[in-house]
């Protein structure tokens, strides 16, 4: 009899820590990044009144009888599951689709977060709303601060290679011939743009004249470089001839890489990239799906500063939660495998959020078979207390 009131007891106290989690889970169920809890049970001790007995002769077996005495926690989980994203509109919120934890850092203590609310500080530095330093990974693989400079001034580079790539067909005419404007950068930082013409010589072998011209000098002086495809006498090298603004002229040293040229019948699509750019400033940033931080500059350039880093982990389940939407690693969650989006970890979302992962109709539910529990666990004591007041009364 006094048992079933110490199983009542440990009853309500499951229950009532069962209560507890959903609270916690309906309380957090607007906060970005949260995962919901999970209170799961199991029977503890069971008291022998008689144990199990063999086939003996012409009389059957007879199993145990066992009395059990109440129930504890078996686990209070964190349910690791994808939740729905909310578009936000905003460049710095970011969500996470599919596995990985975002890497912030306080000092020298790393912590594991969903919830992609970044901002800019003063000093530039990518950090959460509670001031921790999102990591990005850098090319020598170690992990370091995002920071993004918005005065970022992007030095001018002097043009000193053209790369031809495409096709130049064996079968083109002789007068045949490809006009093409390109762009190149005297030592100056100055952009000039440059006529470029692509004349057959002898296609069959190979043999192509390249001509240059400024128009801008005057007079405009085209200058012709004979290139063979493919080439075997070393890379050509020579001066362009720019204007100075002045009515003078000024040389730019390039070199041409034919490497990526071709000899095949077809269309002519050969074209010619040249290096070097001018100065210009940040304009604006994006962040791409696989957390790469492209920087928008005034001179039509775009580059990457930074790339997002995301940890993984063999049981996200096994983190413990640190507050402040953020996880810290354990002995059971595994070693963190740290790589850039999309290498076996989710993508970025940019100008979204992820949601919390709780359902209020399933905490609602589970709310009532708690309460109904709770509620049937008190009726066992107050039925063991009856019993026991009867018994009592039996003095009298």
């Amino acid at each position: 009899m006094l048992r079933s009131m110490y199983s009542g007891i440990s009853g309500m106290k499951n229950f009532q820590t069962k209560l507890d989690v959903i609270g916690n889970n309906i309380a957090n169920v607007n906060t970005f990044g949260f995962k919901k809890g999970r209170v799961t049970f199991k029977d503890t001790m069971n008291q022998m009144v008689s144990g199990a007995s063999a086939v003996q002769n012409n009389r059957g077996g007879r199993n145990a009888m066992q009395v059990g005495l109440g129930s504890t926690m078996a686990s209070i989980d964190t349910v690791d599951t994808q939740a729905s994203l909310q578009t936000t509109g905003r460049a710095l919120d970011l969500a996470i689709t599919g596995d990985g934890y975002f890497i912030v850092k306080q000092g020298q203590q790393e912590f594991y977060t969903r919830a992609g609310n970044f901002y800019l500080d003063d000093y530039g530095t990518l950090v959460t709303g509670d001031g921790l330093k999102v990591q990005s990974l850098n090319k020598k693989g170690a992990l370091e601060d995002v920071t993004v400079n918005v005065n970022a001034l992007l030095p001018a580079k002097t043009t000193t290679e053209l790369v031809m790539k495409g096709n130049l067909p064996k079968d083109a005419k002789g007068e045949s011939e490809t006009l093409q404007q390109i762009k190149v950068v005297d030592n100056d930082g100055v952009e000039h743009v440059i006529d470029m013409t692509i004349k057959p010589v002898n296609p069959i072998t190979g043999d192509w004249t390249l001509s240059f011209v400024d128009k801008s000098v005057d007079p405009a002086t085209p200058i012709d470089k004979a290139i063979k495809v493919p080439t075997t006498n070393g890379l050509p090298s020579f001066n362009l001839v720019v204007g100075n603004g002045n009515g003078g002229t000024k040389n730019v040293a390039v070199t041409v890489s034919l490497e990526d040229l071709t000899i095949e019948g077809g269309s002519m699509d050969a074209n010619a990239y040249p290096d070097g750019n001018t100065q210009g400033l940040l304009e604006s940033f994006n962040i791409g799906s696989s957390g790469e931080i492209n920087g928008v500059y005034s001179n039509g350039l775009i580059m990457t500063i930074g790339q997002l880093a995301l940890a993984k982990f063999s049981n996200p389940s096994g983190l413990i939660k640190a507050g402040n939407n953020t996880f810290q690693e354990s002995v059971n969650s595994g070693q963190r495998n740290i790589n850039v989006p999309g290498e076996g970890r989710g993508t970025i979302a940019a100008g979204a959020l992820e949601m919390s992962n709780v359902d209020l109709s399933e905490e609602f539910t589970e709310m009532i078979t708690a309460q109904r529990g709770f509620q049937a666990n008190t009726r066992i004591i107050t039925t063991s207390d009856e019993i026991l007041q009867e018994l009592v009364n039996l003095k009298r």
